[in-house]
C-alpha cells in the first residue's frame, strides 16, 4: 500500500481540491500534515486558520483518521487510526505499476584485457540498485554490459603479446582459424599488458604505428589478431563474472560491447548518408550536433576519424540502433561518469537526427567521483589507482579488525558480506551526482548510518523472530508510538520505492533503509517482547509487527543487493 498516495488522495477527493501532504519526521502532533486550508482560503478568501477549523469536520469523517487538529497559521495534522496502521501494514510484494515500460539499462561497461577499477564501482552498484527497483515495481528491464573490446586498447594488447611471444603463429598473415597453439596467459599478467603496452607505445613511435596497423587489419578481420582475441577475451569474461559475483550484482543480461555493436555499422552509415547528416571535417566524417539555440560549445560527433577508423562515437550510435532492434525499448539509461556528459549529449542528438529514437527517450546518470580522505580521487596505499578489488579488500580488512577489536569470531563468508554491505551501502547513500569520500574506518563501523549498521538491525530482528514461537497473526491491540512510527515508517515503503524510481534517486533506498533501522531498534529497546511480564496479546502483536519490519528491512536489503548474514 502506498499509504501516502491512499491519504492524499482521499484528501483531495474529499475537499475537492488538490493540497499538499507531508510526512513530518516528528510525529508527535499527528502521522501527516496537510496545507489544505491554506490552498483553499486563496480560493474562498477567507482566512486559513478559519477555514482549517471548518474542514476539520468533515476530515474527521475519514474511516482512517483518529483526530485532526490545527497547528500554526493553519496547517492540519491528521492521526491514523490504530486498526487502520495494523490492518494495512505488511510485507512488501512484487508491485505492477499500471504501464510498465522496458527499460534498457547501460552500466558496468567493463574493458576487455584490463583490471577493474575503482571507477567501475559506482556504474555497478548505482546500475545494479537502479535494475532491482525497476524489476520490483514490473518494469521489464535489459542490462548491457557495453565492454570496450574493439579499439586501440585490444590493439595494444595484441601488440605487446607479439612483442613478448614473437614465435606464435597468431601474427601471421596466412594464419588459419582453428589451429591449436599452446600458449596460455595468466589472468594477473594479462592485467599488466595494456599499461606496459600503453607506456611502451608512448615511448617508441614505431610501437605505436604497429598497433594501429594491428587495429585495423583487427577489425577487417585478421584471422590470427581475432583467434587470439577471443582467448584473452574468454579470460576478461571470467574475471568480470568474477567480479559480479563478488559485488553481488544481478548478472548481465548482455556482455556485449564495441565489438558487438560494430557489426551495424554499416546499416547506420546508410540511414545518416541517406539523411545527408554526415559532413567532412579536417578529413574525418562528422555529424553535426550543434543547435541554433546553444549557448554552450557544441562539437560535432565524429563518425570516423581523420586515418578513416570507426570511433567510440560511431559504435557507441551503432549500439543504440542494435538496441531498438534487440530489445526495443521505452528507455535507454546510461550510468557513467558525470565527465562523460558532452558525450552522452551528443549521442542522443545524433540518434535523433537519425531518426532512431527521439532525444527523450535517453538518459545519462552520471556519477561523482570517490575519494580519499584528502579530497582527491581514492588511491591505494602505494599511491596507484585503486582497483576495485582494492576497494574490496581494504573494507574486507577493516572490518575484519573491527571484529578482531570487538572479541567476536565471525567466518569469512560473514565478513565479506558485512565489507560489501559497508561499500555498497556508502555508496548508495549519496546522491549519485555527488563525490564521496571513502574512509574505510567510518564506513565498517557498526553504528550510525552505515552498512553493517543495517545488517546487525536485520539479524537482531531475525534473532528475535528464531527465539519466539508465533504465527504470523494479525493482533488486536492499542499501539504505542514507538510501534505506530514503526509501522507508518513500513507503510512508506511503497511511496519511497515508487519516488526513487521516478527521480533515479538510489540514495533514497539506502536513507530509507537507515530511517527503519533506527525506528526498527527503538521499538526493540522500548517495546519488549519476550519478556515474562509481556502480556500474550502485546507479545503476538509485538511479533507481527516484528515479522513485519523484518520483511520490508530484508527486501530493501536485497535491492541494494546486499546479503543478511546469519550472525554478527
Amino acid at each position: 500500500m502506498n499509504l501516502y498516495k491512499y491519504v492524499s488522495d482521499a484528501i483531495n477527493d474529499k475537499l475537492g481540491f488538490k493540497a499538499n501532504l507531508e510526512m513530518p519526521r516528528n510525529r508527535d502532533f499527528g502521522d501527516f500534515s496537510t496545507n489544505a486550508a491554506m490552498v483553499g482560503a486563496k480560493v474562498a478568501h477567507k482566512n486559513p486558520r478559519e477555514l482549517a477549523n471548518e474542514i476539520l469536520p468533515r476530515l474527521q469523517e475519514l474511516d482512517f483518521v483518529e483526530n485532526a487538529s490545527v497547528a500554526g497559521p493553519g496547517f492540519i495534522n491528521i492521526k491514523l487510526r490504530d486498526d487502520f496502521v495494523l490492518q494495512n501494514a505488511s510485507a512488501p510484494k512484487q508491485m505492477q505499476v499500471a504501464k510498465p515500460l522496458v527499460l534498457d539499462m547501460d552500466y558496468g561497461a567493463y574493458n576487455v584485457a584490463k583490471s577493474l577499477h575503482i571507477g567501475h564501482l559506482r556504474t555497478s552498484i548505482v546500475g545494479d540498485t537502479f535494475n532491482r527497483i525497476s524489476k520490483f515495481l514490473g518494469h521489464k528491464t535489459f542490462s548491457w554490459n557495453h565492454m570496450g573490446d574493439w579499439g586501440k586498447p585490444m590493439a595494444l594488447v595484441i601488440a605487446w603479446i607479439e612483442h613478448l611471444h614473437p614465435e606464435l603463429p597468431y601474427f601471421k598473415d596466412d594464419f588459419k582459424p582453428g589451429t591449436k597453439i599452446d600458449f596460455d596467459i595468466d589472468p594477473k599478467e594479462l592485467n599488466t599488458y595494456y599499461p606496459l603496452a600503453s607506456k611502451y607505445a608512448k615511448e617508441n613511435p614505431e610501437f605505436q604505428a604497429h598497433a594501429q596497423q594491428i587495429k585495423a587489419c583487427f577489425q577487417d578481420g585478421h584471422a590470427g589478431y581475432f583467434a587470439l582475441y577471443e582467448k584473452f577475451l574468454a579470460i576478461s569474461l571470467k574475471m568480470m563474472n568474477d567480479t559480479v559475483k563478488r559485488l553481488n550484482i544481478l548478472p548481465f543480461d548482455y556482455d556485449l560491447g564495441e565489438r558487438n555493436a560494430a557489426k551495424y555499422l554499416g546499416d547506420v552509415e546508410k540511414i545518416l548518408r541517406a539523411k545527408n547528416l554526415i559532413q567532412e571535417s579536417d578529413g574525418a566524417q562528422v555529424i553535426v550536433v550543434k543547435r541554433d539555440t546553444d549557448t554552450a560549445p557544441m562539437p560535432p560527433y565524429m563518425w570516423t576519424d581523420s586515418r578513416g577508423a570507426d570511433t567510440y562515437d560511431s559504435t557507441d550510435l551503432a549500439a543504440v540502433y542494435c538496441r531498438k532492434l534487440t530489445d526495443n525499448p521505452d528507455k535507454l539509461i546510461y550510468f557513467t561518469d558525470l565527465r562523460q556528459g558532452l558525450h552522452f549529449e551528443q549521442l542522443f542528438r545524433a540518434a535523433e537526427l537519425a531518426g532512431i529514437y527521439p532525444y527523450s527517450a535517453f538518459e545519462h546518470i552520471g556519477y561523482g567521483t570517490i575519494n580519499g580522505s584528502d579530497g582527491k580521487p581514492f588511491k591505494t596505499r602505494d599511491g596507484n589507482a585503486a582497483g576495485l578489488d582494492d576497494i574490496l579488500d581494504i573494507a574486507n580488512e577493516a572490518v575484519r579488525a573491527r571484529v578482531a577489536d570487538s572479541g567476536k569470531n565471525l567466518d569469512d563468508k560473514t565478513i565479506s558480506q558485512i565489507a560489501l554491505a559497508a561499500v555498497k551501502f556508502n555508496d548508495l547513500l549519496h546522491d549519485v551526482k555527488s563525490d564521496y569520500i571513502f574512509d574505510p574506518a567510518q564506513i565498517t563501523s557498526f553504528e550510525g548510518r552505515t552498512g553493517p549498521y543495517v545488517l546487525y538491525t536485520a539479524v537482531r530482528l531475525n534473532s528475535v523472530l528464531k527465539r519466539a514461537d508465533s504465527a504470523n497473526v494479525l493482533p488486536c491491540y492499542n499501539l504505542t508510538t514507538d510501534e505506530r512510527n514503526l509501522l507508518i515508517q513500513v507503510l512508506d515503503f511503497e511511496r519511497t520505492l515508487e519516488t526513487a524510481f521516478e527521480n533515479r534517486a538510489t540514495d533514497m533506498i539506502a536513507n530509507y533503509a537507515y530511517d527503519l533501522c533506527q525506528l526498527v531498534n527503538t521499538f526493540y529497546h522500548n517495546c519488549p517482547i519476550l519478556r515474562d511480564d509481556v502480556d500474550t496479546d502485546t507479545r503476538a502483536g509485538r511479533l507481527y509487527i516484528a515479522r513485519i519490519a523484518r520483511d520490508t528491512l530484508a527486501t530493501v536489503i536485497n535491492l541494494m543487493g546486499l546479503e543478511i548474514p546469519s550472525e554478527m
